[in-house]
């Protein structure tokens, strides 16, 4: 789950944050960029725990309709939203149940939260269209909560409020998780049971591997990526450019020259998206230029063993 667009991002953060506290240790660095990379993927769980928690809710409102419709004898509540097939099953997930065990805090400790949202989903159309649809299948249930999940969690300032006061790593993560989660919803097969897997932290030990060498690469080697980027800036004073923008140079050029199959062309693309996020709103063509240049020097020089592809 964890990709490079997570691990770039986590790298700038925490570069930027090793030369600002002063506490130069790379050791330590390195083992808060291992903790921040885990709390991304905890959100992750959490996000799925949330619809859990939600239908779990449902239900304990749907046991009280009950017994007072009994007790007057009325008409029985409808069970489907409770007990729609696919969030039973990934409320059943091994994988998820271990994590929610593992977890000191949980959606438990925030009832009246979920109890809210699930009364926004109540009172939405698409829950009352669900409610009263004449096809009644396991496609039927995923798809709600796919839009369920879409309307009422991926954009919600209240959750967002909510999540960053127990992370404040997960403010800058939520956005890109959000897309796991619903990669996750659209995985999901009735026939793996309690048995569908969800997305691993790491698709593979490459990627992990990936984020400690750029690191410690972008730190170990600054003072000569820097020196790339004096030369390159020509009439520009070198000093007065934003300490951000320095930052994120400084890991680009880490990464062209520490990945040799990852193409100068997405290296570049994927930083430049970056500094229009985390620094200043110029930022992003004079690094786009900068790099660029860089690039095309250290490949003339032989320093950079790669070949300058065409850029949108």
């Amino acid at each position: 789950m964890i990709n490079r667009e997570i691990i770039r991002t986590k790298i700038v953060q925490l570069t930027y944050a090793y030369y600002q506290n002063g506490n130069k240790n790379i050791d330590t660095a390195e083992k808060e960029l291992t903790f921040s990379l885990s709390k991304a993927y905890d959100l992750y769980n959490y996000l799925l725990a949330l619809m859990v928690a939600i239908a779990r809710e449902a239900k304990r409102r749907l046991e009280i309709t009950e017994v007072k419709a009994m007790r007057e004898g009325t008409e029985k509540p409808s069970t489907r939203f409770a007990y729609n097939r696919f969030i039973l099953q990934l409320g059943e997930n091994r994988q998820l149940a271990d994590f929610i065990n593992s977890q000191k805090w949980t959606w438990a400790d925030e009832p009246e939260f979920v109890g809210r949202l699930f009364e926004q989903i109540e009172q939405s159309q698409t829950y009352k269209d669900y409610m009263t649809a004449p096809t009644d299948d396991y496609a039927t249930d995923r798809e709600l909560w796919r839009k369920l999940y879409r309307m009422f969690i991926q954009e919600n300032t209240d959750l967002d409020a909510l999540l960053e006061e127990q992370s404040l790593y997960w403010n800058d993560d939520k956005e890109v998780v959000d897309t796991f989660v619903l990669k996750t919803i659209k995985r999901f097969e009735e026939q793996n049971g309690v048995r569908q897997e969800l997305l691993p932290e790491f698709d593979n030990e490459e990627d992990r591997d990936y984020a400690r060498k750029l690191f410690r690469a972008s730190i170990l080697n600054a003072n000569d990526y820097q020196h790339f980027m004096s030369d390159a800036s020509h009439n520009w004073d070198f000093s007065r450019l934003a300490f951000m923008d320095i930052i994120i140079m400084q890991i680009a050029i880490a990464e062209m020259m520490t990945f040799p199959t990852i193409p100068v062309s997405v290296t570049i693309n994927e930083f430049v998206d970056i500094a229009k996020l985390y620094s200043t709103p110029k930022s992003g063509g004079y690094i786009n230029g900068m790099l660029d240049a860089i690039a095309r020097h250290l490949i003339q020089t032989g320093k950079l063993m790669k070949r300058m592809e065409e850029r949108e």
